[in-house]
């Protein structure tokens, strides 16, 4: 292509400077665009002086040759993208079975070295299409054997490719000797017990590394105890794995435990990754005591931490104490916001009997808190914002005035802006309907008062009493145990369990609704100079020529055999508020009724069970006898199915 390029150059369509660039772009096929990346030459038209290019977004791009020498960098044919572009399919078998190769073409395509971000981009997902991390972990371990790869510990900096084979112990132990610091030598040193089943000569390593370490150790005792516990254990594990004594007089974790009062601090200063293992050490050094301290450090570590105390403590057969802990900080408001993240994520059922209503209080008391503390994060109102069922499990099992004041206490929170508030108030009500007036400030017809007999209310309270102390907490037990079961997907067992939740949780909110609305009475001083709730009420039916008795009671009154009705039924709705001798029509069972008001006599209140103490029933104030009628149905007022007495 030289003598064509030198005949355009000639004819004036291109300059003498462009041949050599032109050159190297048709001889290679491939070329790099700052904005339109990658491109592959189809064709080169010397009599218009200009190359035909598909670009991954651009398809048969023309442009001037001109242009084209000034704008566009040659790609090698070796290049990886290059490769991609003329055999993908060659690509993907050499990442299935030749992984170093392919990472040396991604290494030489950019000038020998390159970092994982770079290689992941060159390669997913267009070659790697399934799981890139496993891929790059085999291909890790791969280069660590291998002699020609430098893979550094931190994964901004590049994996290089060098000709020279260096042995993996030879490698490492170079590294070991440059790192600076003790915090760079552990991580070497690390990296020398992961891979000591490939090393040359363990004792040999061993004999150099430990002896250093051990140097750092002691300085690093009082200053950075973190760093020289984990120097401690990697220096411990490289020891075990060349089967090498202990030296004397070399610092141990128990003799650094034993300096090192602040427990708590310490912990913060680890890794996670060694949270266990040192929470472990630190057992082992206190047998005595090590529960005491891991239980007061609960309320000043991070989440992370107080999962693996927890976990240490259940482990270890201290649940007992570990609740007690939990519900001391809880009901003294004291808890901290990472501890209370933590206990608020986990939901454990082994917390059932703490996780309540007071945890959100004492979560709402900690934010509050944390307003005043600039070094605090927003960690647990983000949390709490964003979970949408932490409400709503922490109040399950609550008591409706419990559940009130809850709300009121979160309508006047500063914690959360206008939004986050209206949000979290919504949850409330979605899962407790008898607080809506709290929160909306009206009160619909749908929540007129119901008059009740003192009978009847004992009776739905004694059924919430049930479903609150009894049904809803062994339900929850019920899908603990269910859930332990194994796959939930096939676990008949919790799925029964979790309908039968979702049941009991629906009619806790019912019986909410209604006993918010139910006022107690005893139906004496009823007014009888008209027809009022607890009045007897004999009529004439005038089709039938029979005499008949109606005894109205409470909305949740209902007997057959006395002729006892509510005055929520059609037939009670239509005799209230009328005189001795009015006619009154109704309609029943789909017949119309006509009755003649013969008498009206007050209702023997003795007859019903003495009114509960104020202690038994937060409903003790009753109504007016002529409480107003509710114009919604029976069915509507007061959830059930009252059946209308007829003779």
């Amino acid at each position: 292509m030289r003598e064509e390029f030198e005949k355009i150059a000639v004819a004036g369509k291109i300059e003498g400077r462009h041949i050599e660039p032109l050159i190297h772009l048709t001889t290679s096929g491939y070329c790099m665009h700052r904005s339109w990346g990658f491109g592959r030459i189809k064709t080169v038209d010397t009599v218009f002086a200009r190359f035909t290019i598909d670009f991954p977004n651009k398809p048969g791009h023309t442009m001037d040759l001109a242009f084209a020498a000034e704008s566009l960098r040659p790609i090698s044919k070796d290049h990886v993208l290059a490769r991609k572009a003329a055999d993908l399919e060659g690509l993907r078998q050499m990442a299935a079975l030749n992984h170093l190769d392919l990472i040396k073409l991604v290494l030489n395509s950019n000038g020998g070295k390159a970092t994982v971000d770079q290689i992941q981009q060159a390669l997913v997902p267009d070659i790697i299409r399934d799981d890139w991390k496993k891929w790059w972990e085999t291909a890790k371990r791969e280069m660590k054997k291998d002699g020609h790869f430098q893979v550094p510990l931190k994964k901004t900096e590049p994996v290089v490719y060098q000709t020279e084979e260096v042995s993996l112990q030879d490698r490492l132990l170079g590294e070991f000797r440059a790192a600076k610091g003790l915090k760079a030598r552990v991580a070497v040193a690390t990296e020398l017990v992961k891979n000591s089943d490939d090393l040359t000569d363990k004792p040999a390593a061993a004999a150099e590394v430990i002896p250093a370490l051990n140097a750092e150790i002691a300085t690093h005792q009082r200053t950075q105890p973190a760093v020289a516990l984990e120097a401690i254990f990697v220096r411990d594990d490289l020891r075990a794995a060349a089967n090498l004594p202990p030296a004397e007089g070399e610092l141990t974790a128990a003799l650094l435990w034993a300096s090192e009062a602040k427990f708590a601090v310490l912990m913060e200063m680890l890794p996670a990754a060694k949270h266990r293992r040192a929470l472990e050490s630190f057992k082992a050094t206190n047998p005595e005591h090590w529960s005491d301290a891991v239980r007061t450090s609960l309320n000043s570590v991070s989440a992370r931490l107080c999962r693996e105390f927890a976990s240490l403590l259940m482990q270890e057969g201290k649940t007992a104490e570990l609740k007690e802990t939990l519900a001391r900080l809880i009901s003294q408001h004291s808890a901290s916001s990472e501890l209370l993240l933590w206990l608020g994520k986990d939901r454990s059922d082994t917390f059932a009997d703490i996780l309540g209503p007071e945890v959100f209080r004492a979560m709402l008391t900690a934010m509050e808190r944390d307003q005043f503390n600039e070094k605090r994060s927003n960690r647990l109102r983000e949390f709490v914002v964003d979970d949408q069922s932490l409400l709503a499990d922490l109040t399950a099992a609550a008591d409706l005035e419990v559940i009130k004041d809850l709300t009121r206490t979160l309508q006047l929170s500063s914690v959360f802006d206008d939004m986050d508030k209206r949000s979290l108030l919504a949850r409330l009500v979605k899962s407790h309907p008898a607080v809506q007036s709290l929160v909306t400030g009206e009160q619909t017809k749908q929540e007129a008062t119901l008059v009740v007999s003192w009978e009847s209310l004992e009776r739905r309270n004694s059924e919430y009493r049930e479903l609150v102390d009894k049904k809803i907490p062994a339900n929850s037990k019920e899908i603990a145990i269910a859930r332990s079961y194994g796959d939930l997907s096939e676990n008949h067992e919790f799925k029964a369990a979790k309908e039968m939740q979702g049941i009991l949780k629906k009619r806790k909110a019912e019986l909410e609704i209604l006993l918010s609305r139910a006022r107690g009475t005893d139906f004496a001083n009823a007014r009888t100079d008209v027809v009022s709730i607890g009045t007897v009420v004999t009529a004439f039916d005038l089709e039938e020529n029979v005499v008949e008795t109606f005894t109205i009671l409470g909305a949740w009154d209902f007997d057959a055999d006395k002729n006892i009705i509510s005055y929520l039924t059609p037939v009670g709705q239509a005799l209230l508020n009328r005189s001795v001798g009015e006619v009154v029509e109704f309609e029943l069972h789909g017949a119309q009724h006509r009755h003649r008001i013969d008498r009206i006599e007050p209702y023997a209140a003795s007859e019903l069970p003495a009114p509960p103490t104020i202690a038994e029933s937060r409903s003790a104030e009753p109504p007016t006898p002529n409480a107003p009628a509710a114009e919604s149905s029976p069915v509507e007022a007061s959830g059930e199915n009252p059946v209308p007495f007829s003779a």
